[in-house]
């Protein structure tokens, strides 16, 4: 058995993955703010897996979490959501469990669940749409990091140099067109689920709603356009909490992605929306993922956790 943890802002989301790679018990649990806690509430959720399974044989944890982490390494760095500036996730959580423990960016961990789920062959993007905008490339069940670690950052490619302001100082990138965050800033209305209501005011005609609803297609379609012009992946999955919207955005994004084809028999012949998919609603490709980043360091012997 193998434990991976998705760790974001808010929760936990925890899997046991048997050798077949199937998910056999699952918990998830809120994430505590700083060093000790995040630490505390990894730590807690491995042991209520086991305690769920009846105490199995784990050999290894994984962990996918935001912020940088040093290539080679199980530190994490300026993972601010958290309240982490640095710390050495794997030697914490290693030295309190007694397993070999891995450490990944969220994106890219699950950039490895997703391609799992979609198949584990070819080449695949996956597509984070959440409050901000980042991708993970895998081919052959490889992470491709690039020179320095930033490839797949694309939701910082600047897409229309008069467009909105990005947090990151340029203008009209990806993100600011499609992160759920600059969308919510841009909406002039209180709400608990902005990106939501952004649709819904859509469709009943309100002129504001409609030209947010429209940039946030043109910049994800933007972003497709980004990974298979350079990557030339087999498809790209959306992954997000932005993908609770379904349909209507992954047809938003078709269609533009067939607007911005008219013109141009090579993007037509690229057919870009039909590589574009959707991971299954509740899916838990990250901590999956991550029980995968886990599996890579194991050592040869198997270690008892129980």
């Amino acid at each position: 058995m193998r434990v991976g943890l998705d760790v974001g802002g808010t929760k936990t989301d925890a899997v046991l993955v048997d050798r077949g790679g199937e998910v056999v018990a699952r918990v998830r649990r809120a994430t505590g703010f700083g060093p000790e806690a995040v630490v505390q509430t990894i730590v807690g959720a491995v042991d209520e897996l086991s305690a769920e399974a009846g105490a199995p044989r784990i050999r290894s944890v994984g962990i996918g979490i935001p912020g940088q982490v040093e290539l080679g390494s199980g530190r994490v760095v300026h993972a601010v959501n958290l309240g982490v500036e640095k710390l050495d996730l794997a030697e914490a959580v290693g030295g309190m469990l007694g397993l070999p423990v891995g450490v990944e960016n969220d994106v890219k961990a699950a950039a490895l669940g997703a391609y799992s789920l979609h198949g584990a062959r070819g080449s695949m993007a996956y597509l984070n749409l959440g409050t901000g905008i980042a991708a993970g490339i895998v081919t052959d069940g490889r992470l491709y990091r690039g020179a320095r670690g930033t490839a797949g950052e694309v939701g910082h490619i600047s897409v229309d140099p008069h467009g909105p302001l990005c947090r990151c100082g340029q203008r009209g990138c990806i993100e600011a067109f499609a992160g759920g965050g600059a969308i919510a800033a841009r909406w002039s209305r209180a709400s608990a689920l902005p990106v939501r209501d952004v649709f819904d005011a859509a469709e009943a005609g309100d002129p504001e709603a409609r030209a947010l609803r429209e940039g946030l297609a043109y910049g994800v379609a933007s972003a497709v356009r980004v990974l298979v012009l350079t990557a030339d992946v087999d498809a790209v999955v959306f992954g997000g909490g932005l993908t609770a919207l379904g349909d209507r955005l992954v047809d938003d994004v078709r269609a533009e992605l067939a607007a911005s084809a008219e013109a141009s028999g090579f993007l037509r012949s690229l057919r870009l929306g039909e590589r574009v998919e959707l991971l299954p609603a509740g899916s838990a490709a990250a901590a999956i993922g991550a029980a995968l980043v886990g599996a890579a360091i194991e050592p040869e012997e198997a270690l008892t956790h129980g």
